[in-house]
């Protein structure tokens, strides 16, 4: 007589919704105890530096620009900002000396655009000594 054997071969299944409730509780403590950066809004009062002495330079260029963005070269107003203007006298200036500084004194409230066209004339010249002239913070 033969017997077979009533064990039937279960497969063993591992069950796995406990562990993805714990990877989500974890996931939802690390999202909670996380801080974030909030900046929502941008308070902007620039420019300001840690120097003590700026370094004078005998012969240097510089662009100033003011609150409305109006560009000066060594003092003088140009009569527009166009980026072409400020080349042609920055040209008139420096000549073919590429070792000249250059400064850029620009209002803390002056607009952005008149600071990277300043910064874009110097970059094609090819000058390579360029300073952005800051002030040191008052306590």
């Amino acid at each position: 007589m033969q017997f077979r054997s009533q064990i039937s071969e279960d497969e063993s299944e591992v069950n796995l919704t406990p562990l993805i409730d714990v990877v989500f509780l974890l996931l939802i403590f690390f999202m909670v105890s996380t801080t974030f950066d909030t900046t929502s809004e941008l308070k902007i009062d620039l420019p300001e530096a840690s120097v003590d002495q700026p370094v004078k330079q005998v012969d240097t260029v510089t662009v100033m620009i003011d609150p409305r963005g109006a560009l000066y070269l060594n003092g003088k107003r140009l009569k527009n900002n166009k980026a072409e203007l400020l080349l042609l006298e920055m040209h008139r200036l420096v000549g073919s000396n590429k070792d000249i500084p250059v400064i850029i004194q620009s209002d803390a409230k002056s607009p952005v655009q008149s600071m990277i066209t300043a910064m874009d004339v110097v970059g094609q010249m090819g000058l390579t000594k360029l300073s952005i002239a800051t002030t040191k913070p008052t306590e």
